[in-house]
C-alpha cells in the first residue's frame, strides 16, 4: 500500500521538484558558504509545515513526526555545498555563479531529500516514528560538514537507529540503485608540501638547491610508499595533484609547493602511511640541501555501510524498485563525510544511477559538464520516503 502511494506521490511532486533542483543548480555554493540555499531550503520545509532547527551555520535538521513519534528514530541526510568548477554545460539552469558548479550532485541530493520530506508529511498520519531531515553543509571540505552536525547534536535527543543517504552515480543507469554492506569508502587526507632553498640562477645550479628537481624525485619516491610497504590487497591510494613553483625559465625558484591525496580503506595502515610520508619527504628533501614543511591534514573516515542496516534498506529498495533493478555497488576510493555519521550509528550510503547515454548525459562527478537524467530526482525522492517509512517500523 505504502509503495504505490509514495510513488504516485513522487511521480505527482516531480515537476516541482526538477524546478528545485535547476534552482538549486543555477545558485550554486562553495563549502561552509551555503547561505542562500540553507534559506531556500528553509522555505521550502516551512512550506510544508515541517519543523526544523539551523545547525552549523548553515545546516538543518527538520523533523517530521508520525502518528507514534516514540517509536523508532531514522535520519536521512543529504549535502548541500558545490565545487570549484567551471562549469561547460550549455542548459538553461547552468550556474549563475561563474567558476562555481554542483558538479557532485548536491543539488540533486538536496532536491531528493526535499522531496520525500514533502511525501513522508503528506503521509504522516499512516506512519509511526520520527523521522530526521539532515541537510549538511561542507561535505566537499575539510573537516567536513558532517563532523559539525555531530558536534551540535543531531543524532541526539533523540538519537536515530540508523541513518541513510544516497549520491548520484554517473556510471550507472538512471532507474537502478547500487549498495554494498561494509565498508564502501575510503579514508581521505589532504598532503600539503613546501620545498624550500635560497633560489638561485639555472645556469648555476650548484649555487643553490633545485627546488624543482627536489620536488620531481619527491614526487616519484613517495609512490614507493604505496607499492612497496602497503599490502596490495589492501587498496589505497597516493596522488600528487597540485605541483606550483618557478615562472621563468632560467631561474630556479626558492620555493615548490605540493599538494595532493592520500586514500585508504585500512585505518591502521592509513596512519602508519602518515608516518612514512613525513619520514621518507624530510629525509629525501634534506639530504638534498633544501628545507621542508610538511603537513598532513587528517580528512575523513573510512565509510562502513552496517551489514545489518543496510542489508534491511537493499531489500526494501528491492521491493520498491524491483530486484532487477538494484546492484552491488563497486568499491570506491572516493571519500565521503558520511563516514563521520557511520562511526555513531548504523549507516546505509547508497548510489542512485543518473547516467543516459542517448541523452548524453555520461560525464562523471567533479567534471565541468557532469549532468543527471533528471527522471532520477523522482525515483530518489520516493525510494528516500520509502526506507525512511519502513525503518522506522
Amino acid at each position: 500500500m505504502f509503495k504505490e502511494k509514495i510513488q504516485t506521490l513522487a511521480k505527482s511532486f516531480a515537476p516541482d521538484l526538477i524546478q528545485i533542483r535547476r534552482h538549486l543548480h543555477a545558485n550554486p555554493e562553495l563549502s561552509y558558504q551555503e547561505f542562500n540555499t540553507s534559506a531556500f531550503v528553509q522555505q521550502q520545509l516551512t512550506q510544508m509545515g515541517i519543523d526544523f532547527e539551523v545547525k552549523a551555520t548553515t545546516g538543518i535538521m527538520a523533523t517530521i513526526k508520525g502518528e507514534d513519534p516514540t517509536s523508532r528514530v531514522i535520519a536521512l541526510r543529504a549535502d548541500m555545498d558545490a565545487l570549484p568548477i567551471l562549469e561547460e554545460n550549455d542548459v538553461p539552469y547552468q550556474s549563475l555563479n561563474k567558476g562555481v558548479m554542483h558538479a557532485c550532485g548536491h543539488d540533486v541530493h538536496t532536491t531528493i531529500l526535499l522531496g520525500a520530506a514533502k511525501i513522508l508529511q503528506s503521509l504522516k498520519a499512516e506512519w509511526s516514528g520520527t523521522i530526521k531531515l539532515l541537510f549538511q553543509p561542507g561535505e566537499e571540505r575539510n573537516p567536513g560538514g558532517a563532523s559539525y552536525m555531530i558536534k551540535e547534536h543531531v543524532l541526539d535527543n533523540p538519537r536515530p537507529s540508523g541513518i541513510v543517504a544516497l549520491h548520484v552515480h554517473p556510471g550507472l543507469e538512471v532507474g537502478k540503485l547500487s549498495f554494498r554492506k561494509g565498508r564502501v569508502m575510503a579514508s581521505a587526507d589532504e598532503i600539503y608540501i613546501t620545498i624550500k632553498s635560497k633560489g638561485g640562477h639555472a645556469a648555476a645550479p650548484h649555487l643553490t638547491a633545485d627546488t624543482v628537481l627536489i620536488a620531481a624525485q619527491l614526487i616519484v619516491s613517495l609512490q614507493q610508499i604505496i607499492s612497496r610497504n602497503n599490502s596490495p590487497i589492501s587498496p589505497s591510494v597516493l596522488s600528487i595533484c597540485s605541483v606550483q613553483g618557478g615562472n621563468t625559465t632560467n631561474v630556479i625558484p626558492s620555493e615548490v609547493k605540493l599538494m595532493g591525496t592520500f586514500r585508504a580503506m585500512d585505518e591502521t595502515w592509513r596512519y602508519k602511511a602518515h608516518e612514512l610520508i613525513k619520514k621518507q619527504a624530510i629525509g629525501l628533501v634534506e639530504s638534498m640541501g633544501a628545507e621542508i614543511d610538511l603537513h598532513i591534514d587528517i580528512g575523513y573516515p573510512t565509510v562502513d555501510n552496517d551489514p545489518i542496516f543496510t542489508e534491511a534498506s537493499w531489500q526494501l529498495a528491492n521491493d520498491y524498485m524491483g530486484k532487477h533493478n538494484v546492484e552491488e555497488t563497486e568499491l570506491r576510493m572516493g571519500a565521503e563525510d558520511f563516514g563521520y555519521y557511520t562511526q555513531v550509528i548504523p549507516g546505509c550510503f547508497f548510489r542512485l544511477g543518473v547516467r543516459n547515454e542517448a541523452k548524453g548525459i555520461v560525464h562523471q562527478v567533479h567534471t565541468p559538464k557532469f549532468d543527471i537524467d533528471e527522471s532520477a530526482i523522482e525515483i530518489g525522492a520516493g525510494m528516500m520516503a520509502y526506507l525512511g517509512i519502513n525503518l522506522t517500523k
